[in-house]
């Protein structure tokens, strides 16, 4: 049988060298070795940066390190997020380092600051164009003057979800990390065995959960647990919302399942964190942030 011409060859095989990228017929040549460094080069970078440049945080009075150095005030130096006492060796610090914590991060944080205030927080924070954005918020809509008063669980969704739209419309590729809210009915049975702790209480902190500190009779009982369950819901949505965000990292109920003991309540009010609890925040934040996959 006559060979077939190069040409022919070629002809007939046009189909399987356009799938599989070969070079066409010539005098004894080879195809050309893929470009594997170009290959490599377009590999996507992950979606998570476990080390990011700069800070901003947002939320209540715990993140401004409310009563942990003073009665009944601010002390944003042993903030967890982004304060510079060394004792605490806040987040900013273990990510960024004395200096680049000093430089690269913001505390928007408003002492009293409900879930409905987070959309302007996050657009005050959102100027600086951080790498990383936490959140910790949502203590004070349980914390009200009654239970009935709380934030309901719709409107807390809704105030959230505006929140993060607000810091994606100019920053997409931010990231937050989100804690959940503390157990507000673990910190009264910790906190109500202390007399000046609960007079502390009398000035309005927590009345839904703290108020009448010693009673016992089943509508007190009845009241708290309310107010724990709404907690538990608040932190059902931080965790849902926060799931349909591919840069968002809710901390698996960390906070919330912390034993705050003695040692990291503040000795002011027994509720907020002393310098030793924003530590154990501090921790919380730096392991779920730095983890190689999110929390499941």
């Amino acid at each position: 049988m006559r060979k077939r011409s190069c040409r022919a060859r070629t002809a007939s095989a046009v189909v399987a060298a356009a799938v599989l990228g070969l070079a066409g017929c010539d005098a004894g040549g080879s195809a050309p070795a893929p470009d594997v460094s170009k290959a490599r080069a377009a590999k996507p970078a992950p979606v998570w940066n476990r080390s990011p440049d700069s800070i901003a945080a947002v939320g209540d009075s715990i993140t401004r390190g409310f009563d942990a150095c003073a009665v009944l005030s601010d002390c944003p130096e042993v903030s967890w997020a982004t304060g510079s006492d060394a004792e605490v060796e806040s987040l900013a610090v273990r990510l960024l380092g004395v200096t680049g914590a000093a430089e690269r991060s913001w505390n928007y944080a408003v002492t009293g600051a409900r879930m409905g205030d987070l959309p302007e927080q996050m657009a005050q924070a959102a100027v600086h164009g951080p790498d990383l954005v936490t959140v910790m918020v949502g203590a004070n809509d349980a914390c009200r003057r009654s239970a009935s008063a709380m934030t309901s669980v719709a409107d807390f969704r809704a105030d959230f979800e505006e929140a993060l739209g607000t810091l994606r419309s100019t920053l997409p590729r931010t990231q937050v990390y989100v804690a959940s809210v503390p157990n507000l009915k673990r910190l009264w049975s910790e906190g109500r065995s202390n007399p000046l702790g609960k007079q502390v209480w009398k000035l309005g902190i927590c009345p839904s959960m703290l108020g009448e500190a010693d009673d016992l009779t089943r509508a007190a009982g009845v009241r708290r647990d309310r107010v724990q369950r709404r907690v538990v819901e608040y932190n059902k949505v931080l965790k849902e919302v926060c799931a349909k965000d591919r840069r968002c990292r809710f901390d698996g109920n960390a906070v919330y399942d912390y034993d705050f003991g003695t040692d990291q309540l503040s000795h002011w009010d027994w509720f907020h964190p002393s310098r030793d609890g924003q530590a154990r925040l501090a921790s919380i934040a730096y392991r779920t942030i730095t983890a190689p996959d999110p929390v499941a």
